[in-house]
């Protein structure tokens, strides 16, 4: 862990990986969660569409963990439930890769989701 994540990652949060879809769609499940430090934030905007506005909420969380990707879920707080929608985790949207500019020891993360 880099000197700049020991002392702003201090948050827990769950992480459940995607294990993919069979060929109907269907998810094939999730690993089994595990827990990340972290730290978070969260943004709301709205636009306006053809059928009026539409209110887009997310969340951040960054973090060294650099297993997340697009379809993976993570909750803030620590959960033991096998799965993450039982769970209220958030569906990850997007992941963002930073450099650990300072130490080189470990690349940063910021893991969007999307409500």
């Amino acid at each position: 862990m880099s000197a700049d994540a020991n002392w702003s990652y201090t948050a827990l949060a769950t992480f459940w990986k995607n294990l993919g879809i069979n060929e109907y769609g269907d998810p094939l499940g999730y690993a089994a969660p595990v827990t990340i430090l972290c730290d978070y934030g969260g943004d709301a905007t709205s636009r306006l569409g053809d059928i009026g506005i539409e209110l887009v909420i997310k969340d951040t969380f960054w973090t060294e963990f650099a297993g997340a990707e697009k379809g993976d879920y993570i909750l803030l707080g620590v959960s033991i439930e096998a799965d993450p929608v039982t769970a209220g985790a958030d569906e990850v949207r997007h992941v963002i890769r930073y450099a650990d500019t300072f130490d080189r020891i470990a690349d940063d993360f910021a893991v969007i989701t999307g409500v």
